[in-house]
C-alpha cells in the first residue's frame, strides 16, 4: 500500500511537472515566433524606406543591402552606393512606412557613416509629440557611405502580444498554486506520514527508516546494525531469537562473518533502551536474545 502510494504521488508530481513544461515550451515558442514574425515585418518597412530614401534622390538604380537584425530591438539599413538626402524627408519617410507596416511608435534612429561609425544625424520619436527630438531639419546630408540604424525604444508589441501576456500570467499563477498548495500539503502530510512509519516498544516511537527512536521530545539515533536488530526483535516481541537468526539476517546475507559483533550491537541497544524500565532485553543462554515488555 505504501509503495503504490508513493508510486502514485510521483505519478502526480510527474503529469504536473509535463504540464508545467508543456506550457513553459509552448509560451517560449509563442515568443520565438512573434519575434520572428515582428523581425521580418521591420526588415520589410525598412527596405520599403530605403527605396524611398533612393527614388527621393532620384537613384533608381542603386541596390539596397540586406537589412541586418542586431539585436531584438535594433536594425540596420544600408546601401550598395553612396547617397546624399534631406533629414527632413527622411523623417516622413521612415514615419509613414513603420505606421503601415503597424510597427511600435517610439524609436531612436542614427545614421553612421561607414569609414568612421561617427554619428552624421539622428533623431528620436516618442508618443508624446512633445518629447520628440527631430534636429537640424533641412540640411542635406553630404553624399557618403551611411548605415541607418533603428532601435524601438518601446515595448514590443509585435513580440508581446495580449495573448501571450495573457498566457504568461496563467502560466505563472499555476506554477504558484502548485508551490503554494504542495508547500502546504507537505507540511500538512508531515505529521501524519511521521505518525503512520513507526512502532511502538513501550514509551518509545520506533521509525525505521528514520534510524531512531523517540521518547517524548527526545531523539536517540540509532545506526543501521542497531536498527535493523531492532526491527527483528520489534517484530518478534516477547518471543526469543536465535543467535542465528540474528546473524544471518543483519550480517551474512550481507556476505559478513561475525564474531561478538552482535554482542556488541547487543550492548548497545539495551543502553538506548535503558530509560524505559518496562523494556528488556534479555540473553536466552546458549540460545539468543529475548526483547520483553513488561507491564
Amino acid at each position: 500500500m505504501l509503495f503504490t502510494a508513493v508510486m502514485n504521488k510521483k505519478r502526480i508530481y510527474s503529469y504536473r511537472f509535463l504540464i508545467v513544461s508543456v506550457l513553459g515550451i509552448w509560451l517560449f515558442s509563442t515568443l520565438d515566433t512573434n519575434q520572428t514574425a515582428f523581425s521580418e515585418k521591420v526588415k520589410i518597412a525598412l527596405r520599403d524606406v530605403g527605396n524611398k530614401l533612393l527614388l527621393s534622390e532620384k537613384d533608381s538604380t542603386s541596390l539596397i543591402l540586406p537589412v541586418r537584425e542586431i539585436s531584438a530591438a535594433k536594425y540596420e539599413l544600408s546601401f550598395q552606393s553612396h547617397l546624399t538626402f534631406e533629414p527632413n524627408a527622411m523623417v516622413s519617410i521612415i514615419e509613414d512606412s513603420f505606421v503601415r507596416a503597424e510597427l511600435p511608435k517610439e524609436y531612436l534612429v542614427e545614421v553612421l557613416q561607414c569609414a568612421d561609425e561617427e554619428v552624421a544625424y539622428s533623431y528620436e520619436i516618442r508618443k508624446q509629440e512633445e518629447n520628440t527630438l527631430i534636429p537640424c531639419r533641412g540640411r542635406y546630408l553630404p553624399k557618403n557611405c551611411y548605415r541607418v540604424q533603428v532601435r524601438f525604444t518601446s515595448k514590443n508589441k509585435g513580440v508581446f502580444t495580449v495573448s501571450t501576456i495573457l498566457y504568461g500570467l496563467v502560466l505563472l499563477i499555476f506554477i504558484w498554486l502548485e508551490f503554494f498548495f504542495f508547500r502546504n500539503k507537505k507540511v500538512n502530510e508531515t505529521p501524519q506520514e511521521t505518525q503512520e512509519h513507526f512502532a511502538t516498544i513501550g514509551s518509545f516511537h520506533f521509525y525505521p527508516t528514520q534510524n531512531k527512536l523517540v521518547k517524548q521530545a527526545t531523539e536517540i539515533n540509532l545506526s543501521k546494525k542497531e536498527c535493523e536488530l531492532l526491527q527483528i526483535f520489534a517484530a518478534n516481541l516477547n518471543q526469543v531469537v536465535t543467535r542465528d537468526e540474528l546473524t544471518k539476517k543483519v550480517w551474512e546475507d550481507n556476505g559478513v562473518i561475525v564474531g561478538r559483533s552482535l554482542d556488541t550491537y547487543i550492548s548497545k541497544l539495551r543502553k538506548k533502551l535503558k530509560e524505559d524500565e518496562r523494556i528488556k532485553l534479555t540473553n536466552v543462554h546458549g540460545v539468543g536474545y529475548k526483547l520483553e515488555l513488561v507491564d
